[in-house]
């Protein structure tokens, strides 16, 4: 079975959990000897990737390209931005989407696939002109929606737009979560039995080990006179619910002044949550290290003795997984599709600050909690294979190539 894959990003180039996602898929995918898969980027890049075949859309460097912005951008509010400083070169977000279908187009108008597999909306277009030129049956993953990424029902229309358009128009819809599914229900109206859940998930094989130094030196001494630590890893934007966190910190630092909270990654928000934090009275207690990859971003994780995951709408969630997998419990919101497939972790409503902030709280005072919560969550995670979610797949891959040669 040939398949067709087109992404906006792999690691190590990825802004987050989309291209993370669209590597482990792909990687158990290719377990299955009869599936053949070229995966389709808008960058040149090497990704040291031996499992498919990974083809450059353009010419472009990864410089160049992430200068049009990532794959969660709103991009109504990026190009605005963008159109009034003169110091970014290069295409913007909405053109390197047109550029993607053009090269797409041109790449396999002499090749045959047996089904195209598109993740979000960048590449939703490609897969929607190939389904009109080469009558391919397309798969539409959705990872998120316009709505998840802009944190209300608005944000950039194209997307939308798009959005509409290519879901109602596919052959199948695959949603990261039950979550996902009833937004993308709720949004476009698109049939229910017309989605299928697709859980993302973590292999504990693939967990990079860790060393004994680690690298937040000041936290790991801070830690030496009885500090705990509160982890969150992720961008800095309104979809995650990071000023709700801030203001649950204040509580929680009032009843246990030995609390630091660890903020790690970068986003429109950086420098809002700086001010909001030296606005509470908590800068002290709050440390920022910006975007971090490799061994800082491992380290992150395990220097913690809680992870908080606050979003206002989370498709899935990797980050939580990885978390419990490095050694820290979760705690994430109910608002999240990792709600759905993680049962021992503490879970609250993004909006309720009192309660985020009792639960953050009863684990900042109590050690064997903690250490019951991680017991309980790695046992469960160790059980977690991206092989179900490939399962899933061939099987959504196999009935509709049948039915396209029927």
């Amino acid at each position: 079975m040939k398949v067709l894959m087109l992404g906006w990003e792999l690691p190590p180039y990825n802004s987050g959990g989309l291209g993370t996602a669209c590597y482990h898929l792909t990687k158990a995918l290719s377990k299955n000897q009869s599936v053949d898969i070229e995966f389709i980027l808008p960058y040149e890049a090497d990704h040291k990737i031996d499992f498919m075949k990974v083809t450059a859309a353009s010419k472009q460097d990864i410089d160049t390209f992430l200068l049009s912005g990532n794959a969660y951008d709103s991009t109504y509010f990026y190009n605005l931005a963008k159109s009034q400083s003169s110091n970014l070169n290069g295409l913007s977000l909405n053109e390197q989407v047109n550029l993607y279908e053009e090269a797409v187009a041109s790449l396999v108008k002499d090749s045959q696939y047996d089904i195209v597999h598109a993740h979000d909306w960048l590449t939703f277009r490609a897969a929607l002109r190939l389904k009109a030129q080469k009558k391919w049956p397309i798969i539409l993953h959705v990872h998120s929606i316009e709505s998840d990424r802009a944190g209300t029902k608005h944000g950039n229309p194209l997307a939308r737009e798009v959005e509409a358009i290519s879901l109602m128009m596919a052959d199948r819809v695959i949603a990261v979560s039950e979550h996902t599914k009833r937004k993308i229900h709720e949004d476009y109206n698109i049939p229910l039995d017309k989605i299928e859940v697709v859980h993302n998930s973590i292999d504990i094989n693939d967990i990079e080990p860790l060393d004994l130094d680690n690298a937040y030196k000041y936290i790991s001494f801070m830690k030496k006179f009885g500090y705990r630590v509160v982890v969150n890893v992720g961008r800095l934007t309104i979809q995650k619910g990071l000023p709700n966190l801030l203001n649950a910190a204040k509580k929680v630092i009032e009843k246990a002044p030995k609390t630091i909270f660890l903020i790690v990654g970068s986003g429109e928000q950086y420098f809002e949550l700086i001010e909001q934090a030296t606005s509470l009275n908590i800068g002290a207690n709050v440390l920022f290290a910006d975007f971090q990859r490799g061994k800082n971003w491992r380290d992150a994780f395990s220097i913690g003795d809680l992870f908080v995951m606050p979003s206002v709408s989370e498709p899935f969630g990797i980050t939580p997984l990885e978390s419990v997998a490095y050694g820290t419990p979760a705690m994430v919101s109910k608002q999240s599709g990792v709600s759905e497939v993680l049962n021992n972790c503490l879970k609250v409503d993004f909006w309720d600050i009192d309660e985020m902030a009792n639960q953050i709280t009863s684990v900042m005072l109590s050690d064997p909690l903690r250490d019951s919560l991680l017991i309980n969550a790695s046992s469960e995670v160790e059980k977690f294979s991206w092989d179900n979610a490939s399962n899933k797949l061939l099987n959504i891959y196999s009935k509709h190539t049948s039915e396209a040669m029927a």
